[in-house]
């Protein structure tokens, strides 16, 4: 049974379509997957994948910084201010990041923003490398 799916910035919508399964990392849940008549749920996203099975058995997959889901019986919708699909990752603006995340920690290793940066820039090298970013 599908499902409408949505992913929301406050720039666009980056995508819209039919699924039968999303699967998202929540802060402090771990992994979760979303089926047709799930309880309504609205859970906090971690820096990490997120997988949407679409009707036809393809497989979507988007970075996602950090955001919301919200779940309805008949939608999934994620909001979040930095998501982009796995197929439109800029590697080399990933490598940069990285490495000015890298350079930030090795001044102040207590540096929590250029931690997290070190994390998002890594999840999207590895998503862009077709790899399990989980």
């Amino acid at each position: 049974m599908a499902f409408q799916v949505e992913f929301v910035s406050p720039e666009a919508a980056l995508y819209s379509g039919e699924g039968t399964q999303v699967i998202a990392r929540t802060r402090g849940g771990g992994e979760i997957a979303f089926l047709a008549g799930h309880e309504p749920f609205v859970g906090s996203l971690q820096a990490s994948e997120v997988r949407v099975t679409e009707t036809g058995g393809d497989v979507q997959s988007f970075a996602v910084r950090s955001g919301f889901v919200s779940v309805t019986g008949d939608s999934v919708t994620v909001l979040s201010d930095a998501a982009v699909p796995a197929t439109e990752i800029d590697v080399a603006a990933a490598q940069a990041d990285l490495a000015a995340a890298e350079a930030a920690l090795s001044a102040d290793a207590d540096d929590a923003f250029a931690a997290e940066d070190a994390k998002w820039a890594e999840l999207l090298l590895r998503l862009a490398q077709g790899g399990d970013a989980a």
